[in-house]
């Protein structure tokens, strides 16, 4: 079936909830007035079973289907970024330094479509857990709601999630088994050396020198310590030193990120980073320390899970327009926390053409709505469907 009709119909009114989100964007793990507009809403549907402040602002919703059975758990993240929107919709950001600049607000709003069809249906048997997540961005939201026990509270068997993507056709699905993003850890380098005059360098202990000889032997990890078929980024984002052009800096500072999807070669980078940084500390005579921190897990969904997600996206969208395989991406998703406690699925939905997720000009496509929230919807319907249909 491609979107359902009934979802279609109020295809405006999740309109009116998504530019609403838009104004008013919350950023971390701060996000109660979201919470209090989807719990607002969700009420409105008929639906009685609502537990909120999860993760400090975070709901979960529990429908109810016409028989018993398993629980299936939906998620949509909710938080904002810290930037200055520029995209001049009418809908701009009401909140100076903040927008919705990666589609949450329309994750949102999708959900809270397929919320609104469910509890009106009831098509289906068991439970739907609706997973509303704060700090998807920053603090890792999802991984505080796991161990808040959101799983185990709400019995969750099974669970999925979508993140919009521009640049794919407007309905259109992709995803993958197995690993679909990367983990995303951050690496910091301290470094203490002696000062001096510019014009005598042989006086000082140069931070700066060793900067940037840290900098290019990291790259060194990827091409010559990692095996070449493994997918591995090092990325160095920041060197701040000095302060005028004739004097020789006593200390610098270095921080960027790491992207892989396998312990094992996050042990090897971790491994060579602290050698090489251990070693610049010796022969370049100064004082330097690596702090290494891992962050998001990799994304890796379930083979069964998703070949049952895929199967539902060629229903809405048509099998042509969903990509099975899609290659693995290097961007993180706080959702891995969620997988590696049950197993599910995370797929991209394509809204068109429009600026890149974090940019400032980004706007939701509303278009795309209908089509995400139509998929959870038959999600539910089809994984636990009613026994007498």
């Amino acid at each position: 079936m491609p979107v359902i009709n009934r979802i279609a119909g109020f295809s405006e009114e999740m309109a009116a909830w998504r530019q609403h989100f838009h104004r008013n964007p919350e950023h971390g793990l701060e996000c109660h007035k979201t919470a209090g507009f989807v719990a607002e809403k969700l009420r409105s549907f008929g639906v009685t079973d609502i537990h909120v402040g999860i993760a400090t602002s975070g709901v979960v919703a529990i429908i109810e289907g016409q028989e018993k059975g398993p629980t299936i758990g939906l998620r949509a993240d909710m938080d904002a970024l810290p930037l200055n929107e520029t995209s001049g919709v009418p809908w701009t950001s009401k909140k100076e330094g903040l927008m919705h600049a990666c589609g949450h607000d329309g994750h949102t709003a999708m959900l809270l479509g397929a919320a609104k069809y469910l509890a009106e249906t009831r098509n289906f048997s068991g439970r739907v857990a609706l997973i509303f997540q704060p700090a998807e961005e920053n603090y890792g939201g999802a991984e505080i709601m796991v161990k808040e026990g959101i799983m185990e509270r709400f019995d969750i068997s099974e669970v999925y999630g979508l993140h919009n993507t521009p640049g794919t056709p407007l309905g259109h699905f992709y995803t993958k088994p197995g690993a679909i993003m990367a983990g995303a850890d951050t690496f910091h380098v301290d470094i203490k050396g002696k000062g001096a005059h510019g014009a005598y360098p042989h006086q000082c202990a140069d931070p700066v020198m060793t900067a940037v000889s840290i900098a290019q032997a990291f790259q060194s990890i990827v091409s010559r310590n990692v095996d070449p078929t493994e997918m591995v980024v090092i990325s160095i984002t920041q060197i701040h030193t000095g302060t005028v052009d004739n004097i020789i800096p006593e200390q610098a500072y270095m921080n960027g990120t790491v992207r892989c999807f396998k312990k094992e070669v996050q042990s090897v980078v971790r491994q060579r980073m602290q050698e090489i940084v251990t070693g610049h500390s010796v022969s370049f005579g100064v004082d330097a320390k690596l702090r290494y921190n891992e962050g998001y897990p990799a994304t890796i969904n379930d083979a069964e899970k998703s070949a049952f997600a895929i199967s539902v996206a060629e229903e809405v969208a048509g099998k042509g327009n969903v990509n099975a395989n899609q290659g693995a991406e290097m961007g993180a998703e706080d959702f891995s926390y969620m997988l590696n406690e049950r197993p599910g699925a995370y797929l991209f939905l394509g809204i068109g053409e429009a600026a890149g997720l974090h940019n400032p000009n980004y706007d939701f496509n509303d278009s795309a709505a209908p089509y995400g929230a139509s998929f959870f919807a038959k999600l539910v319907e089809t994984a636990q469907p009613v026994s007498n249909n």
